[in-house]
């Protein structure tokens, strides 16, 4: 399948889950991402969930990495340049949610991407090699592409990989690590 072919599949694949399988899946991958062995760093880059594209609800990862007194950092994006702008949260930070459903601070203490330990990153499908789809605009992969090499890229799925994506980009980063709700794979060894 094309990476246009996946993404219209795992868009419905997503859409089809009920609210109550969203809740239950995203807390089975909270519990799984606390296998990893990520929990000494400082500063976590999390994606905001986009509730109308029935993504990861990240809110429970939020509870693990303030309970673990952890940098959480989030981002704005800029859709003329389809880069990211990235800033701490904090009880003062004001969430708003942008012309496309994604939650953005509004305000906040900016975080350069060279400070980022670890990025939660969001995606449509992923592949047995660490390759990802997202929405198609490559937000991700500049931001990713931005952030030090030692940066740990775990991406986060309800669903099992692709045997292989085809048509993989040059301007496209691998994941390091994708967590579903029953399997955690490894991708460090490529």
């Amino acid at each position: 399948m094309t990476k246009n072919e996946l993404r219209k599949t795992y868009k419905l694949l997503r859409k089809k889950l009920s609210e109550d399988a969203i809740e239950t899946k995203s807390l089975e991958i909270a519990n799984q991402l606390l296998k990893l062995p990520i929990w000494e760093q400082s500063f976590y880059h999390i994606f905001l969930t986009i509730e109308e594209q029935k993504e990861v609800n990240t809110d429970y990862i939020l509870s693990i990495l303030s309970g673990k007194d952890k940098h959480i950092v989030i981002s704005k994006s800029d859709f003329k340049t389809f880069e990211m702008a990235h800033y701490l949260l904090s009880d003062n930070t004001v969430l708003k949610k942008n012309e496309w459903n994604i939650p953005e601070p509004t305000n906040g203490i900016p975080i350069s991407t060279e400070q980022i330990d670890v990025v939660f990153v969001p995606l449509l499908a992923f592949d047995k090699k660490g390759n990802r789809i997202g929405y198609g605009k490559g937000f991700y992969d500049k931001f990713l592409a931005q952030c030090k090499p030692k940066t740990i890229k775990i991406g986060l799925s309800f669903f099992s990989s692709e045997e292989e994506i085809s048509y993989i980009n040059k301007n496209d980063v691998n994941i390091d690590y994708c967590v579903t709700p029953s399997n955690i794979y490894d991708f460090s060894k490529y």
